[in-house]
C-alpha cells in the first residue's frame, strides 16, 4: 500500500485571548491521512476549525497538541508540529504549497511575476518561469491585458485565479487548497477542478477544504468531516 504523505494524530488548536482569560478552541481530535495523487476533503460546520488544521500544516499557526508527520521527498518523517523555523521555510520553498482564500502580494509586483515567485525561489530560469506563469495564467482565463499588471488593482475573482496559478505553479508534494474556488464564477471553477484533477494525475497529495458540497463530490478520494469543539472555557483567576 501507498505510504501517506502527511498523517495527523490527534491534532487540536486553541487560541488564548489574554485580556479575557478565556481559552478558544478551534479544532480539536483531528486525524487523518493525505496519500500521493488523492484529495482528502476537510468539511464540516462554520467554527469546526478546518482552516486552522491547514494553517498548522503549513505553520501559520502553531499547534496546541497532537502530531503533524509529514514524510519528506527524502523520505524522512518530520513533525510539523515540532521542525524549527528554517525546516518549516525549507519545506514551504520546496515540497509544501498553500492556495488561500485571499492573495497577499508586493503592490508594485505584475501578476506575472506574483505567479512565477514560487519557481524563482527554486531557481527555475526567469525566462521559463514567466513562460510557465503565463501558460497558467491563460488556462485559469486572467486576461493576457492584465498579466503585467500588479494585481492590487484586480477584482476579487481576479485576484483568486492570480493567487491560485502562484500556487498551483511550482506543482509541490502536498498541496493544501483553503476554499480556492470561493470567489470564481461557474466557468472558472471549472478550469480549476480540470486542474487539480490533473494535478492529482501526476501524483500530488491535496488536503482541501471546498463550499460546495458537489466539489467535495467531484474532487474527493477521502472526506474527513471535523466537529465544532468545545465551547469557550473561561480560567480561573486563582
Amino acid at each position: 500500500m501507498t505510504q501517506a504523505i502527511l498523517t495527523i494524530e490527534d491534532h487540536a488548536k486553541t487560541f488564548h485571548l489574554h485580556e479575557r482569560n478565556k481559552d478558544i478552541p478551534s479544532a480539536s481530535g483531528v486525524n487523518l491521512s493525505v496519500y500521493p495523487g488523492r484529495l482528502t476533503a476537510l468539511i464540516g460546520p462554520t467554527g469546526a476549525g478546518k482552516s486552522s488544521v491547514l494553517k498548522g500544516i503549513y505553520r501559520t499557526y502553531l499547534p496546541s497538541s497532537g502530531r503533524i508527520l509529514y514524510r519528506s521527498k527524502a523520505g524522512n518523517v518530520i513533525d510539523l508540529a515540532k521542525a524549527g523555523e528554517h525546516q518549516i521555510l525549507e519545506l514551504r520553498k520546496q515540497e509544501i504549497g498553500f492556495v488561500t482564500q485571499f492573495l497577499y502580494c508586493l503592490p508594485r509586483k505584475s501578476a506575472i511575476d506574483v505567479v512565477a515567485e514560487p519557481l524563482f525561489a527554486r531557481g527555475v530560469d526567469s525566462h521559463e518561469a514567466r513562460g510557465r506563469a503565463e501558460k497558467l495564467l491563460a488556462q485559469l482565463a486572467v486576461p493576457s491585458h492584465l498579466w503585467n499588471v500588479p494585481p492590487a488593482t484586480f477584482s476579487g475573482g481576479e485576484k483568486q485565479r492570480v493567487n491560485l496559478a502562484r500556487g498551483l505553479i511550482a506543482q509541490p508534494r502536498l498541496l493544501l487548497l483553503d476554499e480556492p474556488t470561493a470567489s470564481l464564477d461557474p466557468a472558472t471553477t471549472e478550469r480549476v477542478v480540470e486542474h487539480i484533477q490533473s494535478l492529482k494525475e501526476t501524483g500530488i497529495a491535496m488536503l482541501a477544504i471546498f463550499h460546495h458540497p458537489d466539489l467535495v463530490r467531484r474532487l474527493a478520494d477521502e472526506v474527513v468531516e471535523l466537529s465544532p469543539p468545545i465551547a469557550v472555557t473561561e480560567l480561573s483567576k486563582d
